[in-house]
């Protein structure tokens, strides 16, 4: 089963950089055009000119950036291996919590090995950008992002102790979020570490692509490179590992918005047929969903009228769905909501993201796309639970797309791991 090593972390040198915080970014896929330019501005080492350069060869642009960095030790290489301490403090809908976690090596395994698992679909989105950049840099520069089990809280308790010490690296991005990170080389405290994960399956929390863009260069790698061990860094990812019973793993819900598709008042009859449903104040929508959390329930809003709706039984739904669901996937709220509600009620089905259906981490902005005619309907939603992300993994199913949004996300720039052909884990 899944398999976690230390790694030689190479780092940013704080000796000849300003600060932290005028480096560290979001992950590449979360830098928008006006973030990439003040990020530029912030610093001629900013990372985002490794993962998102806006030269027009940026694969070109990050390696030559990188070699000049490590040749002028803007950037330096671990001489010792260690898996690394990642704790990120934050606030999200009035609440403060702290995520904890730890940054190491994880072998590479396609999802049909069962080991590494997928919770969502995915979109069929090109993945050669970042094949690219693995090709071009050699390095994982960003990590991924990946639930296990820890009941016991063995590893939090290893994690607690190192983080009463004063951080190796830290700082505070652009959100809020205040990220520390410690390194832990000792080896008896990694291998209880280890341990606890051995004879695991662990779950992709974000990045399936990413990953799915990792085995492929992998197996280019190994076809390149014939006489590999499994040693080779190459075989592994740089991944960020989270127990999914941490208290500070905090999902937010992924509204979804129907672009053209209207809600009839027949389709309306037919919701009541299956449903209770009720009118309520728009206003009253977080506090609604709030009340019936423990419930499968939504918000469905038009721009004149919103509907609270829950569902009593879920027997009476069972010929929408597939034969093949577990009982644990036909009680998600995305499942019913696409089957019955989109799929079997509306007939809008194979629905296109920003074409036919989109999505709003923040009710607000959902409820304001919907009022300025840039929605048809909203049907606002409960965030999924961690277990109920871990239980469909193992139950080899896969959640409705955007069916999770693990807040926040990972800093780059606090780590990077060389899978380089010469590199090898200890």
């Amino acid at each position: 089963m899944v398999k976690v090593r230390p790694f030689r972390n190479i780092h940013y040198n704080k000796d000849k950089i300003d600060s932290m915080e005028k480096v560290i970014t979001q992950p590449y896929d979360k830098i928008p055009e006006e973030l990439q330019e003040k990020y530029y501005k912030n610093s001629h080492y900013n990372y985002c000119r490794l993962i998102l350069p806006r030269e027009e060869d940026r694969y070109e642009a990050a390696s030559t950036s990188l070699k000049k960095w490590m040749e002028e030790e803007i950037l330096l290489k671990d001489k010792e291996p260690s898996i690394y301490v990642y704790y990120q403090r934050f606030e999200v809908l009035g609440k403060k919590h702290t995520r904890k976690g730890f940054i190491s090596a994880v072998k590479l395994h396609p999802f049909e090995e069962k080991v590494v698992l997928p919770h969502e679909k995915t979109h069929k989105g090109p993945k050669i950008d970042r094949l690219n950049m693995l090709r071009a840099t050699d390095k994982n520069l960003e990590p991924g992002f990946m639930l296990y089990s820890d009941a016991d809280g063995t590893t939090i308790d290893i994690f607690d102790e190192i983080a009463a010490k004063e951080p190796d690296f830290e700082a505070e991005d652009e959100y809020g979020v205040h990220s520390r990170v410690w390194r832990l080389s000792d080896e008896r405290a990694i291998e209880k570490v280890q341990k606890v994960l051995d004879g695991q399956q662990v779950v992709i929390a974000d990045g399936h692509h990413r990953y799915e863009t990792a085995v492929t260069h992998r197996d280019e790698m190994r076809e390149k490179y014939p006489d590999h061990t499994e040693d080779h860094a190459f075989n592994w990812r740089m991944t960020y590992m989270v127990p999914v019973e941490d208290s500070g793993l905090v999902v937010l819900p992924g509204h979804r918005l129907l672009l053209k598709h209207d809600v009839s008042s027949d389709h309306l009859e037919q919701i009541r047929e299956h449903f209770d449903a009720t009118e309520v104040e728009i206003g009253d929508a977080e506090s609604y969903l709030e009340e019936h959390k423990d419930k499968i329930s939504f918000v469905m809003y038009d721009g004149k009228k919103a509907v609270g709706i829950i569902i009593p039984d879920l027997s009476s739904l069972e010929k929408f769905m597939d034969n093949d669901y577990s009982e644990d996937y036909r009680s998600l709220d995305v499942v019913i909501l696409r089957d019955v509600i989109f799929e079997g009620i509306m007939g809008a089905k194979e629905l296109a993201i920003d074409e036919t259906i989109a999505y709003e981490r923040w009710l607000d902005d959902a409820v304001k796309r919907v009022e300025e005619g840039d929605a048809t309907v909203a049907f606002l939603v409960n965030a999924t639970r961690p277990e109920q992300v871990l239980r469909t993994a193992k139950n080899g199913e896969r959640m409705p797309e955007k069916s999770t949004d693990f807040y926040p996300k990972v800093n780059s720039g606090f780590t990077m791991m060389d899978i380089g052909p010469e590199e090898k884990l200890l």
